[in-house]
């Protein structure tokens, strides 16, 4: 397995990725990505400012040694709105990568699975290297493999709902088809959850709310900068095989008996 994060031609040592939503400042956002080795930000267009091209928000992200934008089309909520997104983004940032989030509901900000294939679509097309934000469905995923996506990136619950990896066992069979890196996206509360995330087959995870929104986030992101690498290396080492009986962890003997 590789030891790096291959997304098209592009490879990070990284495996946490983290977004710049919901930080209370500045400083506590830029500090809290630089405490986490984040090599791949995620910027919403929005906070991207087309008469100066970038604002005083990216300025400071790419003084950052080793980190790469990843705009996202946050708010899009067609595919013709994402694409529309996409390109100006790419305009302004430079970055060939791109996370497709369409969610037209925001009640619940679940992904609109047809309307981020068609974006998918057409942005791979375009030369992007394009991560979708997505529902924890195979089939989907397989769609967006065969049509060229550098990644999927299923959720693990509701965005910023905190409720971790409730997907597991769809994720799961994403992992298990997928020849492309699956990362997980939204929902994951504690460097727990990540690690967990991780140890079942991910090949990186994308956290924002639960950085965000620690009592300090730049502790928060180096702890999951920890769990991410931990994870990582669990299961490279290779985990015990579950079972439904107990086993002794020393060898039963005769040591207690009367050897006379």
């Amino acid at each position: 397995m590789s030891e790096t994060l291959k997304l098209g031609d592009l490879e990070f040592t990284s495996r946490l990725l983290v977004g710049t939503g919901k930080f209370a400042d500045q400083a506590t956002m830029l500090a809290a990505v630089e405490a986490s080795g984040a090599q791949i930000v995620t910027v919403a267009l929005r906070r991207f400012n087309a008469a100066e091209a970038m604002d005083d928000l990216l300025g400071p992200l790419m003084q950052i040694e080793g980190v790469t934008l990843m705009p996202n089309t946050s708010g899009a909520r067609t595919a013709r709105e994402a694409v529309n997104a996409a390109m100006l983004a790419r305009e302004l940032s430079g970055s060939a990568l791109i996370k497709v989030e369409i969610h037209p509901n925001p009640h619940h900000l679940m992904p609109d699975p047809i309307e981020t294939y068609e974006a998918a679509k057409l942005l791979a097309a375009e030369g992007f290297v394009v991560m979708p934000y997505m529902p924890a469905d195979p089939v989907l995923a397989k769609r967006l493999e065969d049509v060229g996506c550098a990644s999927v990136m299923p959720l693990g619950s509701a965005i910023g709902s905190g409720q971790g990896m409730s997907t597991r066992d769809l994720v799961a069979l994403i992992v298990r088809d997928s020849t492309i890196p699956v990362i997980v996206d939204a929902g994951l509360r504690a460097p727990s959850e990540a690690a967990a995330a991780m140890e079942m087959g991910c090949d990186a995870v994308l956290v924002n709310s639960a950085i965000a929104n620690a009592g300090d986030p730049a502790a928060m992101g180096r702890a999951f900068a920890q769990s991410v690498a931990t994870g990582w290396a669990a299961r490279e080492a290779g985990l015990m095989a579950r079972t439904d009986r107990a086993a002794a962890s020393s060898p039963l003997t005769s040591f207690l008996s009367d050897s006379a």
